[in-house]
């Protein structure tokens, strides 16, 4: 689900466009000249040294020191006529505020105003803001020596700047204004995990080092946590006959008899009851600890449920590759169905999980309604996605959701029976590409706006192996899929027909 929000995200967000070096007179590549490279804002790299030997300084602060001097002087006239009284109103403002909130309150600029010297103000004692109290003509002598200051720096400010070497700032490229970048075609790559199964399902951790004590840490199971096959499988007969099994609607099926199964893949029996009233009986099989639900897990597993005549069978795991889910979706038995339930990443917490009596630590999901369309006279099909279906065993109904509550789906063309490769990609999330399409500001073909975001894939020519698959991420943020073989002689996994 991770990854599917974040292809959402990025194909419906739009970012700026930057300028680059010798591109056209706007500052963008062309086809015959990509760019070399951003066009960075740069600013001036001031360093003591640069100051210390800029000698433009030397005019500056002998224009405006006679004129400072002078404000100086008429700003210390405007001082000598405050009033004792006043002054000291303005010593006793400085006391209260110091009392009420302590000397760390008081700032430089507290001080300059309310302690007024007795004769004169320094250059370095001016302050740089008026007090309310303060009589008018002490008022405009202030901002007078204020702007003349002001002027003085600003000079100074703008001839270190400008004998400064200038520097690059790699962070801020110049923004092209009027254009807008939008996500171009892009894969998600993985590296396929080693299939697992429960005589490892701890698995997939590091070694740990060889310590000089007696009882190396490695040896001692944390607590709570399972530490082998038949404890991690103790630990989910015992979550999953608490919790039961959740369905749509928030419908929980709670087992009124689960027993371990003494079995390679089948782990647990029993039965449950539905509203009804009646009985049936119940296959649990648990993926691994560290890993997928594996095809070869699902192929073990249902024809031992049809042989002992089970009704129900549970596949409970943390995720489910793509092959197993085929595999349930292609089982030709009538008489077992089948459900993927999903196992809350929080199990694997061990003794930080919060167990309550609605946990929701087994929660079912269920398979797409799609249709295989064509081929049209080109040769070319099309999937239609309708929704997914869940299968509710507590009033026995299927429970349809429709195609507008899909946050995305993805076709792979081309299916190997193994590794789901995206060739179409679709998010039916219309808020999303509307605010995209408010954004480019109606420049867009609206046409291809509404392929991405609907329903219907674009048309396609079938593979090699003769297969489609479609992936769909339903409401619950959960990946089901289903296959559709084109043909009766389709091309197998392994080569054969």
């Amino acid at each position: 689900m991770a990854i599917s929000l974040a292809r959402q995200r990025i194909l419906t967000s739009i970012h700026p466009h930057y300028k680059v070096k010798n591109g056209n007179g706007n500052g963008l590549s062309t086809s015959a000249n990509p760019g070399n490279g951003f066009i960075y804002k740069t600013v001036p790299h001031i360093t003591l040294k640069s100051i210390a030997q800029n000698v433009g300084l030397d005019s500056i602060f002998a224009k405006h020191q006679p004129i400072l001097d002078e404000k100086l002087k008429a700003l210390n006239q405007a001082l000598a006529q405050v009033t004792p009284e006043l002054r000291q109103r303005l010593t006793y403002k400085l006391l209260e505020k110091e009392k009420r909130e302590g000397k760390k309150a008081i700032t430089d600029a507290d001080r300059r105003r309310w302690n007024l010297p007795k004769e004169a103000w320094q250059e370095w004692e001016v302050p740089f803001d008026t007090e309310a109290e303060w009589p008018e003509s002490l008022k405009s002598a202030l901002l007078a020596y204020r702007q003349t200051w002001r002027a003085k720096m600003d000079e100074v400010n703008a001839c270190i700047a400008a004998n400064a070497e200038p520097e690059e700032l790699v962070d801020q490229p110049e923004v092209v204004k009027g254009v807008v970048r939008v996500a171009g075609p892009f894969t998600v790559e993985a590296v396929m995990p080693a299939e697992e199964n429960l005589e490892s399902p701890i698995g997939g951790e590091p070694d740990d080092l060889e310590t000089f004590t007696e009882s190396p840490v490695s040896e001692i199971p944390p607590e709570n946590e399972p530490a082998n096959v038949e404890a991690y499988l103790d630990t989910m007969l015992r979550l999953i006959r608490a919790d039961g099994v959740r369905f749509p609607n928030n419908k929980v099926l709670q087992f009124s008899r689960l027993e371990p199964f003494q079995g390679e893949y089948l782990h647990a029996e029993g039965e449950w009851e539905t509203e009804a009233g009646t009985t049936h009986r119940v296959a649990v099989s648990f993926g691994p600890q560290f890993g997928p639900v594996t095809a070869y897990q699902v192929e073990a597993v249902l024809p031992i449920a049809a042989r002992r005549g089970f009704d129900d069978v549970i596949f409970a795991g943390f995720s489910f590759d793509g092959a197993a889910q085929a595999i349930i979706q292609d089982d030709p038995n009538p008489k077992i169905r089948c459900h993927l339930a999903h196992i809350r990443p929080d199990v694997n917490m061990g003794n930080l999980l919060k167990e309550t009596p609605s946990s929701q630590l087994f929660t079912v999901f269920g398979s797409p309604r799609t249709q295989l369309k064509g081929p049209n006279a080109a040769g070319e099909y099309t999937i239609e996605m309708e929704g997914v279906d869940i299968y509710n065993p507590v009033d026995n109904v299927i429970l349809p959701t429709n195609a507008d509550k899909v946050a995305a789906w993805f076709l792979d063309t081309d299916y190997d029976g193994r590794t789901f490769c995206i060739t179409q990609a679709f998010f039916p999330d219309r808020s999303a590409w509307d605010k995209l399409s408010r954004a480019l500001k109606g420049v867009i073909d609206e046409a291809r706006f509404e392929a991405l975001r609907g329903t219907t894939s674009l048309p396609f020519i079938p593979g090699k192996y003769q297969r489609v698959a479609v992936k769909v991420i339903d409401p619950r943020g959960n990946e089901v899929m289903s296959i559709h073989r084109i043909g009766k002689n389709y091309v197998s996994t392994d080569g054969g027909k």
